[in-house]
């Protein structure tokens, strides 16, 4: 018998009903952290991390403004923010050979969650310009992961996985600390960067930065995690004095207040 139900239980504690899915189901975090746990290229990195599909959202915004040669709109921005984002829900991004055979319930699955997200995040349908210059980004997205992540070869890039995009040498997606370009961020990270990116992309009135300009953000997250460092490094007594740490690398802390 197939059942007509699946809830997968949330950080937040809430349930997802994953076959009708609710768009008050989940929570800003519980995105970020799911999307920040789903590994892309089946989980294999040359690196000693994965590659989150969280920060493999960050570069493809970051290179759908790059590549449009000016600054997006603020819903441009979240559209390639959260393309991805039914994946995080999901907790599953299946690799191109197997999304094939995954068949008609799998789509039809995959887009309720993504109508879901839409819903939610007020997001329109894509125009059909937007589209091709998302899917363009995706690509390029795609053959620089290949490159400077999974490992392959240009010519397995292009013959192998068909794309005729050249790898981008320099990471769109800046770093900060001890990180080095390409390499995959932990977790923590990359979901602290992602939840704040997107309330920034949802708030309300002008914003002084444009929505594909992730320095500023990376650098405040960076400094929030060397207080907190600091902060834990201090006797007891000093600390029991502060009524909440600075947790910029803890998302339960930093998104849910």
């Amino acid at each position: 018998m197939i059942p007509t139900r699946a809830w997968v239980r949330l950080n937040s504690g809430r349930r997802l009903n994953l076959f009708n899915p609710d768009h008050d189901s989940w929570t800003d975090a519980d995105l970020a952290i799911g999307l920040s746990r789903t590994y892309r290229w089946g989980g294999h990195s040359i690196w000693d991390l994965p590659l989150s599909v969280a920060q493999h959202s960050l570069l493809v915004l970051a290179l759908r403004e790059q590549l449009h040669g000016a600054p997006l709109t603020r819903l441009q921005g979240l559209c390639e923010l959260l393309h991805d984002a039914p994946e995080g829900l999901l907790g599953f991004d299946p690799i191109s050979p197997v999304k094939p055979h995954l068949g008609f319930s799998f789509k039809r699955f995959d887009a309720r969650l993504a109508a879901a997200i839409s819903s939610r995040y007020g997001l329109p349908a894509w125009s059909v310009q937007d589209y091709a210059a998302h899917k363009r980004a995706d690509r390029k997205a795609a053959a620089s992961e290949a490159a400077h992540v999974a490992g392959w070869s240009w010519d397995e890039i292009r013959h192998t996985s068909q794309i005729d995009d050249c790898p981008v040498t320099d990471d769109p997606v800046p770093v900060a600390e001890d990180l080095v370009p390409w390499r995959p961020r932990t977790p923590q990270i990359v979901a602290s960067v992602f939840i704040v990116k997107l309330r920034e992309l949802l708030a309300p009135g002008p914003s002084t930065r444009s929505p594909g300009d992730l320095a500023e953000v990376i650098e405040r997250e960076a400094t929030l995690r060397r207080l907190a460092s600091a902060f834990s490094r201090l006797p007891e007594r000093v600390r029991r004095r502060c009524s909440r740490p600075p947790t910029g690398c803890v998302v339960r802390h930093l998104c849910l207040r």
